[in-house]
């Protein structure tokens, strides 16, 4: 049987505000104006008619009221036991994450492996982040097939880090094939909100070749542009390293295995300037050459969204980048991480 409610002054006088109230909670105006109606007598039904809802919401909040009065008419969301994720859940999130998927795709999202094990894909989230899995990420490497790799990592970073005293070490290489590349739509610069954007077509007018010798002390850069990377320009670059060294003074560089790197050419040329000497960094290790840290920056600064309406456009630009990066240069810091292991594995670099 439908008990009355009696409402008290003050009661009706929040209710009533809470009905006409323009900034409060739609759903605490409804339940509000569901007591009022009751509390003029109205039944059940006249007043689910009248708000347009159940009598089983009429029921809830009038028992509510009954029992607490306005404080019971407040949204109460007990909400779920939180689920603990178990070890044997754990365990079952990490070994799946280390099979490919069977639908054909090569790495799992979190929502698509919560999907095949029945779990949260937060559930999922929390536990790649505990252990550090990131399943979209990828590295690649590249492992020597040098037998001498050990003497020859050795040599190189032992210039890096105890240097012959009163010598000069340089890292020396050429980045081939930059391409003049000058676009057909001109560049729309960047605004708030809108990055910069280049048009898909471009022009080719030529390509050229940056030779560079990293000072290892200093982090200064000798540069020279050349329209080929043949062996005569390697030992023209070699002559303007001895150029701008003091007479007599040892000069240590370190280059990869390109073969313009051993030709005759450059062997007579070793002859004719004893105080310099060529390394060799191993095969398929050219990330132990400082120099290609260097280049990175170039690709990045200059080359990578650079517009060049020439090739002398591309050479004065690069040697104008150059100029600017020998006003405030900055060394490679080379350390071990874990002398323990391997020469080749564990070496951290910083600086560039």
């Amino acid at each position: 049987m439908e008990e009355p409610i009696v409402l008290t002054e003050g009661e009706h006088r929040e209710l009533t505000q809470r009905v006409i109230s323009r900034t409060g909670r739609a759903e605490d105006a409804r339940r509000a104006r569901v007591i009022l109606l009751l509390g003029e007598g109205r039944t059940w039904d006249e007043v689910g008619d009248r708000v347009g809802c159940s009598r089983g919401f009429v029921a809830l909040w009038a028992r509510r009221f009954r029992a607490e009065r306005l404080a019971g008419l407040y949204s109460r969301h007990c909400g779920q036991k939180p689920y603990r994720c178990t070890p044997q859940v754990e365990a079952k999130i990490l070994n799946a994450t280390r099979k490919r998927p069977t639908d054909g795709s090569t790495h799992w999202s979190t929502r698509r492996l919560a999907a095949k094990l029945g779990v949260s894909h937060m559930m999922v989230a929390r536990v790649w982040r505990k252990h550090g899995l990131a399943p979209h990420r990828m590295e690649r490497y590249m492992s020597s097939n040098d037998p001498d790799f050990t003497r020859k990592a050795a040599d190189i970073i032992g210039l890096y880090l105890n240097p012959p005293a009163h010598a000069a070490v340089f890292c020396v290489d050429e980045k081939t094939a930059i391409q003049a590349l000058d676009r057909s739509e001109p560049v729309l610069p960047l605004s708030p909100g809108r990055a910069e954007r280049h048009g898909f077509e471009y022009y080719r007018h030529g390509t050229l070749a940056l030779y560079a010798a990293f000072d290892t002390k200093t982090g200064e850069v000798l540069g020279k542009t050349a329209e080929r990377h043949t062996s005569e320009q390697f030992v023209s670059f070699l002559g303007d390293i001895v150029a701008h060294q003091p007479a007599g003074r040892e000069i240590h560089v370190i280059v990869d295995n390109l073969s313009a790197h051993k030709t005759k050419r450059v062997a007579a040329f070793l002859d004719e300037h004893p105080t310099m000497k060529l390394h060799f960094t191993p095969t398929y290790s050219s990330w132990l050459n400082q120099v290609e840290l260097w280049f990175g920056k170039v690709s990045r600064d200059v080359i990578a969204r650079g517009v060049f309406s020439s090739v002398a456009d591309l050479r004065r630009k690069l040697m104008r980048y150059i100029r600017a990066y020998n006003k405030n240069p900055r060394v490679v810091k080379w350390r071990y991480a874990d002398p323990s292991r391997h020469l080749g594995a564990r070496v951290r670099v910083t600086g560039h």
